[in-house]
């Protein structure tokens, strides 16, 4: 047998029961070394900094 609903539920009451998980944008932050725009608690990928320090060790290349 298959699962069937005993009762058809209306499109008002689903959509009631989603209005809550509607997406939220993306949060960004500005780097303070460079100053563009990056996620929060990530690594700047242009400059290479977190948290006021240097993460990415510069090569002498």
């Amino acid at each position: 047998m298959t699962i069937c609903p005993r009762n058809r539920h209306s499109t008002s009451r689903r959509n009631k029961k989603r209005a809550h998980q509607a997406r939220t944008p993306k949060q960004f932050v500005t780097c303070k070394n460079c100053g563009i725009k990056k996620k929060s608690h990530v690594i700047c990928a242009e400059c290479g900094h977190y948290a006021g320090k240097s993460v990415y060790a510069e090569s002498g290349e």
